[in-house]
């Protein structure tokens, strides 16, 4: 498990956290000044890159995972993918490897060719019982997006 958070650790920092229309931003704070308006207002991209901001610059994971919710919920297939390192990890919830499998099984599904989340969920499987598994793939094929 100690490789697997390296991986996530260097991910994480590698990642950008003002990208896009953000890249500008002159700092965190700036960058948290334009982002947690839209965020508020449902867009999922700011949600997750608000997360983002929470997680890597703020060390505050349960605002990270409130953030990354958010955005999974919607379908983003980034803030799915954030929410299952979360709770891959137990960064700002409880660990739980049926959950984790879930959010990467559905960031998987729309990753159009992005095999980070398939990747993920194959590590994750394989410390998993094959119930658990099972409960993983059920969760995942009742869900339902919020919008």
């Amino acid at each position: 498990m100690r490789i697997i958070t390296a991986i996530l650790l260097m991910l994480r920092l590698s990642a950008p956290v003002a990208a896009g229309p953000f890249e500008d931003a002159d700092n965190n704070a700036a960058a948290l000044q334009r982002l947690r308006p839209l965020a508020d207002k449902g867009n999922p991209e700011a949600q997750n890159m608000l997360g983002d901001l929470y997680l890597v610059v703020s060390k505050n994971n349960v605002e990270a995972v409130t953030w990354f919710r958010k955005a999974a919920e919607q379908g983003h297939r980034l803030g799915q993918l954030n929410l299952g390192f979360s709770y891959m990890e137990g960064w700002g919830v409880p660990q739980d490897f049926i959950l984790a499998y879930m959010w990467f099984n559905l960031a998987a599904a729309a990753a159009q060719g992005e095999t980070t989340a398939a990747q993920m969920r194959d590590i994750l499987g394989k410390k998993m019982t094959p119930a658990q598994i099972a409960e993983a793939q059920k969760l995942s094929h009742e869900w339902k997006p919020t919008k």
